[in-house]
């Protein structure tokens, strides 16, 4: 299997749709037959999200679902570590990046990186960012910080669309801990810990209304949690990996 692109979801029912058909178009004019899996993992959802996946006619889409809201980085950690690929795309629930933009990703992997990350900060004539002002200064704001403490040299941790080797991927969300937002700093983090090539590369990316996270709230969760990882490192914590989590249809 060439490819798992794994989607975040909690009360997804509105965005969903929209996203898996252009994944859904995507794929088919891209692969063949068995060389992709699209994993949506409903991370505690009590609307119809796990009803659009069900009922979507994408014949290589499987769903992971669980009745407790754990958080985005739970979520990812699960599907990634129960997928197959050889490249594994992780890809926000709400469409934001064109799931064409993957080809900018793997032109990075191809190149020699284990770690391709989208971003919505790098200047390129290529692409176009279409955001709300506040959104951009707060993101700016938490990537200069995250920048300074633990994650020298990346424009945009936060975009949610990345893609890993499938030796990376295994490595990295084994052993990441954050189960909400800022597991996006912690696996960048991990990944230069452990010497994995990253390459950044600009893509197209549009807000779409409806994200769960709360700007001022989430972002100072997020930096209290970059002490955090810095502090599991030096306790020697990360070389260890999580244990892997087995979630029964009940659960």
């Amino acid at each position: 299997m060439q490819l798992s692109i794994i989607i975040p979801a909690y009360n997804e029912e509105l965005r969903l749709p929209s996203t898996l058909d252009s994944i859904s178009n995507y794929v088919r004019s891209t692969f063949s037959q068995g060389q992709v899996e699209v994993i949506v993992v409903s991370d505690g959802s009590t609307d119809g999200t796990d009803r659009v996946v069900s009922n979507h006619d994408l014949n290589c889409l499987k769903l992971l679902t669980y009745k407790k809201n754990r958080g985005k980085g739970f979520a990812l950690r699960y599907g990634v570590l129960e997928s197959k690929g050889e490249l594994v795309l992780i890809n926000d629930a709400d469409g934001s990046t064109p799931i064409e933009e993957f080809e900018r990703l793997k032109t990075m992997i191809e190149q020699g990186a284990q770690v391709a990350i989208g971003s919505r900060a790098m200047a390129s004539a290529e692409t176009r960012v279409k955001t709300v002002w506040y959104r951009k200064i707060i993101g700016r704001t938490f990537a200069t910080i995250v920048n300074f403490l633990i994650v020298p040299g990346i424009a945009d941790t936060q975009c949610g669309f990345k893609l890993f080797t499938r030796k990376a991927a295994e490595e990295l969300f084994s052993r990441q801990r954050s189960e909400r937002f800022s597991f996006d700093v912690e696996l960048l983090y991990l990944a230069g810990r452990l010497d994995f090539k990253i390459k950044e590369v600009s893509v197209n990316w549009t807000n779409t209304p409806g994200s769960k996270v709360n700007l001022v709230k989430d972002s100072i969760s997020m930096l209290l949690d970059i002490f955090r990882f810095r502090w599991m490192a030096i306790c020697g914590i990360y070389e260890k990996p999580v244990e892997r989590v087995t979630i029964l249809p009940s659960q």
